[in-house]
């Protein structure tokens, strides 16, 4: 069944508040998330040698409900009311199709001929015609609570993360925390499979010939040519009684190899996938974070134990690695990448400092600054030039005279010149996310805040415009400047706003007609 309504886009008023302050020169830290109590408490006040640092660092998203786009649609999902939504670009005409209950994630596929969406109470996914709006729904394994897609938009895993904020549906009946379900978007079909204890991660190759499940004690490799796609299980730890859980898996670009990082350990395994061949090299004591080079060339593994970073040739990835100290009265557990490469953010999310590092990879420079709070997560801006720090209401190392103290806040950092930061107190914590295409803007929303926030990444300044209702996603229409965001409505609404003019446009009740079937 799909549902359409033509409406008017009714301009609405934008306003403002003040609950921004500035701060002087409070620097940055990147990160993804951190792991924080909500509660406003002091929270632990871990710095070197703290009990945070036993901690694994934790990677918190705002992207988890992000939209999906192609050149001529934008999809949203819309969770309590089990349809998506289909947004026709530029005309905005706006076109629901009803899905299995609960969809939490929505895909487009590379040739945009497609959308999936995974239903997490219905235990299925929804493979949507970008076109058509027909929709065929394809039932699943029960109790996941994650989706990935392939690059080439044929394969969808389902499983259940272990580290997601998304509850799956309880079972009445026995429950197995060792598969995934591999469903084929073009033939339509289903393949259960067990590929280890506690998936963690799916990845698949860029050409979208193998699928690789990271799980706490194997490598599960499918390879997705085959007739009958099976999972290709390889051990990744000596230790069979007590094995160092894996928390990442990461794939070199060609596909030939996957590195997998393992909590407390001072190896990685590498594993040759082709032919299941696996050798483990030295890294510093208990690496929390491994990454690439933009440019495809090294991985990068922060040991916050030791204190170092471990770059690693990927033309061969077994040979000895370069070690970057890091300074040692500090605690860095993350690194994010700067697009072009020149450098790289260190932080941690485990120690509640408020301190980050920025690493000038030409001459391994390391420069250590402060922030007002300590980092929930990280954001940098398309061109690199702006970083996006989200800061935990829970306090760490922040003194109660701050004024940031028992608040959310986030900081933007400039990231050209002096490294300036202008810190924002915030009213409630950030939910989702999104950047402009042209990488000059922000856009980010708040739970129960009925607004939408714009920072602006050249100036450092911000603007709150008022919604009619409290969002729920935000994103920016494609091939545009317009940014939208859903929000809470038994009948639908969406609001567009074009930050060039200063207008916010407002759909609601594009399921009014919900009873009709065309």
């Amino acid at each position: 069944m799909k549902r359409t309504l033509s409406l008017f886009l009714i301009p609405s008023l934008a306003a403002c508040s003040d609950y921004a302050m500035r701060e002087g020169d409070a620097a940055f830290d990147t990160g993804p998330g951190g792991s924080w109590d909500n509660d406003g408490g002091d929270g632990a006040s871990a710095g070197d040698g703290g009990a945070g640092e036993t901690e694994p660092e934790v990677e918190d998203s705002f992207f988890a409900m992000s939209p999906a786009a192609t050149t001529a649609y934008l999809f949203v999902a819309n969770p309590d009311r089990d349809t998506v939504t289909r947004v026709a670009v530029p005309s905005l005409q706006v076109i629901t199709a009803e899905v299995g209950d609960r969809p939490i994630a929505v895909a487009t596929t590379s040739d945009y001929r497609k959308a999936v969406t995974f239903n997490e109470a219905a235990d299925s996914v929804s493979v949507i015609d970008a076109e058509t709006l027909t929709v065929h729904e394809i039932g699943v394994r029960g109790n996941f609570n994650s989706m990935s897609l392939s690059p080439d938009g044929r394969w969808v895993i389902c499983w259940h993360d272990p580290n997601s904020d998304e509850e799956e549906s309880s079972s009445s009946g026995a429950q197995s925390y060792n598969e995934i379900s591999l469903v084929d978007t073009e033939n339509l079909t289903h393949t259960p499979m067990v590929v280890g204890f506690n998936p963690r991660g799916v990845q698949f190759t860029a050409d979208s010939v193998s699928a690789v499940v990271a799980s706490d004690a194997y490598v599960a490799v499918i390879d997705l040519t085959a007739a009958s796609p099976a999972p290709m299980r390889i051990a990744i730890s000596e230790d069979l009684i007590d094995p160092p859980l894996a928390e990442e898996v990461l794939l070199t670009p060609d596909g030939r190899f996957a590195f997998v990082r393992q909590f407390g350990a001072e190896e990685l395994t590498v594993i040759e996938l082709a032919e299941a061949r696996v050798e483990r090299v030295a890294v510093g004591a208990n690496p929390t974070d491994l990454d690439l080079t933009p440019d495809g060339l090294r991985a990068v593994a922060v040991a916050r134990d030791a204190k170092e970073l471990w770059l690693y040739d990927l033309a061969d990835p077994f040979a000895e690695a370069a070690v970057v100290a890091l300074p040692p009265t500090e605690s860095f557990g993350s690194v994010v990448m700067s697009p072009d490469g020149s450098r790289g953010l260190l932080f941690s999310t485990a120690t509640q400092t408020s301190r980050y590092a920025s690493w000038e990879l030409a001459t391994d420079e390391i420069t250590v600054r402060s922030l007002v709070k300590p980092v929930r997560a990280i954001g940098l801006s398309p061109t690199g030039e702006t970083a996006l720090v989200f800061h935990p209401k829970d306090n760490g190392d922040t003194p109660s005279t701050s004024a940031f103290y028992n608040h959310w806040a986030l900081t933007m950092i400039d990231l050209t010149d002096d490294f300036f930061a202008n810190p924002l107190l915030l009213p409630d914590e950030p939910i989702g996310f999104a950047h402009s295409d042209d990488g000059e803007r922000g856009y980010f929303i708040m739970e129960d805040q009925p607004w939408l926030e714009v920072l602006e990444y050249q100036t450092l300044l911000y603007e709150d415009i008022a919604l009619k209702s409290n969002p729920v996603h935000v994103g920016v229409v494609p091939e545009s400047t317009l940014a939208w965001a859903s929000q809470e409505h038994d009948l639908g609404r969406l609001s567009f706003y074009d930050p060039d003019s200063g207008d916010l446009q407002t759909i609601t009740g594009f399921e009014l007609n919900s009873g009709i079937e065309y």
